[in-house]
């Protein structure tokens, strides 16, 4: 997994350079895909960045109520969006009260991904789609860029072939860099801070669960009624010439 230093943007990877025995190099390709937090957090000088890596589009999956500047986010000239799609695909409909009584105590760990699935497959299955639709150099985001994300990213990763284990070592990778943050975003609940033994601690029964969703992509595809044209498009993302 290869971090990407785009100022005041935390927790962001290009989705290169895994291990899959799908591509002719051995390893998924770079500047396809990357995933991260809110892109609120980016200074005028990390969209600098993000455009250099070779950003064209962005795929978000929050809720259209966490979407925008809030208090500490930087002020950002309209000018500097010129030319990046920016796509709303939320991964979840919180107003759902089924989905909010099952999933709202554990929206935190990927313990609520089979739920999210089960109960709302039509808008996960429709942020995938809204990535494969996308131009590539895309980022795909949601507030912490741990838990939406995490969840996206490992079906994407799943799906172009790549071993399980790094999947997992990615989804350990955002709940490592997220854990010493308070505010994953304005107006929300200050979080617990966590040391790196409490974090590893706390992903004990949670990364098996990361470990599976990569190796039952396919199957959860199914469930999800994915295509295979969208299956097919997001494979090539990463891992085509």
């Amino acid at each position: 997994m290869t971090a990407l230093e785009w100022d005041g943007y935390l927790n962001a990877r290009d989705l290169g350079g895994f291990p899959t025995a799908l591509s002719s190099t051995g390893k998924t390709h770079f500047g396809r895909i990357a995933r991260g937090p809110r892109r609120e957090r980016l200074t005028e000088t990390g969209w600098e960045h993000a455009r250099g890596w070779g950003l064209a589009s962005i795929v978000d999956l929050r809720c259209a109520h966490e979407v925008g500047p809030g208090e500490g986010d930087h002020a950002i000239a309209d000018h500097v969006f010129n030319g990046i799609a920016i796509i709303n695909a939320p991964t979840e409909d919180q107003s759902d009260p089924e989905f909010w009584e099952t999933c709202a105590p554990i929206l935190d760990s990927p313990e609520y991904w089979a739920h999210n699935w089960r109960l709302q497959p039509q808008l996960v299955r429709g942020a995938l789609d809204a990535i494969a639709s996308s131009t590539p150099g895309t980022l795909v985001h949601c507030s912490a860029g741990r838990d939406r994300t995490g969840m996206i990213s490992a079906l994407l990763l799943g799906n172009a072939g790549v071993e399980p284990d790094a999947v997992a070592a990615d989804y350990a990778a955002s709940v490592h860099a997220m854990a010493s943050i308070e505010s994953l975003a304005p107006g929300t609940e200050p979080q617990e801070i966590r040391s790196s033994a409490e974090v590893d601690d706390w992903m004990t029964d949670k990364l098996p669960i990361v470990h599976d969703t990569a190796a039952r992509t396919h199957e959860i595809f199914d469930d999800l009624g994915v295509s295979i044209a969208t299956r097919s498009t997001l494979r090539g993302l990463l891992i085509a010439e």
